[in-house]
């Protein structure tokens, strides 16, 4: 039996999250659909992370067993051929049978995309809050410092899968307007060692919350120390989240992040 490895691009929109569902698509049984029509056996794919309906990816990792004797290369190929338009696999390979994209996850990156233009962007619709107000983005950035380093997220993490533990390692966190064409384009990036529910979603909507001048850069820290989701912003919509990459190492993980 073979472990071939998946690292795959979709745009969330049409879909009700990664995992599957009894009553709705989801980018898992889309997979799991191309890999049976490819191989002729029904098989069960894990990935790195459960993505919520609306969220996008860039760089998500599953993986799935088969006895297949296709090359890696030409299973990609073969997937891609049967997959939708707005999800492809950009790389397949064979991988140690140990191997397990949630278990051997160490670091996350995600990046959120606010445009806060006087006028929607029609081509960012899908992918981007459209938020009508002006956005401070030095201020977000400097107030989202105080979330780096290891802390306990509770304050930051909506109603969803229980979790051992809700503290985790923000390695990096940044919120950056970009410039010409981009003028009105924020992006905010956190790269962590596992995420809670809906916790860069929360994030960002406490950042806003900075950006508009409802509230100051200290303040952040404050609703961090509260551990009282009441008391962060509210959760910015689903549309602007999109995981970038997983970075996967040996040995196994406490919790499933």
């Amino acid at each position: 039996m073979r472990n071939i490895k998946l690292t795959l691009a979709y745009d969330g929109t049409a879909y009700a999250g990664w995992q599957f569902q009894a009553q709705e698509r989801s980018v898992q049984e889309v997979l799991e659909a191309a890999i049976e029509k490819v191989t002729g056996v029904k098989t069960r794919v894990a990935g790195s992370g459960r993505t919520d309906a609306g969220v996008h990816a860039l760089g998500q990792v599953a993986a799935f067993r088969t006895e297949s004797r296709l090359p890696a290369e030409v299973l990609r190929r073969a997937l891609n051929a049967h997959l939708p338009q707005d999800v492809a696999v950009l790389e397949a390979v064979e991988v140690d049978e140990g191997f397990h994209p949630i278990r051997d996850a160490r670091r996350k990156r995600y990046r959120y995309v606010i445009c806060d233009g006087p006028a929607r962007d029609v081509f960012r619709r899908g992918t981007a809050w459209h938020c009508r107000f002006d956005l401070d983005a030095d201020a977000m950035h400097r107030a989202a410092q105080a979330l780096a380093g290891t802390h306990d997220f509770r304050s930051f993490e909506t109603q969803g899968s229980k979790r051992r533990t809700t503290v985790r390692t923000v390695y990096d966190i940044q919120a950056r307007r970009g410039d010409g064409p981009d003028r009105h384009v924020i992006c905010a990036e956190i790269e962590a060692d596992g995420f809670l529910y809906n916790m860069v979603r929360s994030i960002v909507g406490t950042l806003v919350q900075v950006g508009r001048g409802n509230r100051t850069e200290a303040w952040v820290a404050e609703v961090l120390a509260a551990c009282d989701r009441r008391l962060a912003g509210p959760t910015a919509p689903a549309k602007g989240l999109c995981l970038l990459w997983v970075e996967h190492g040996t040995g196994m993980m406490n919790d499933e992040r």
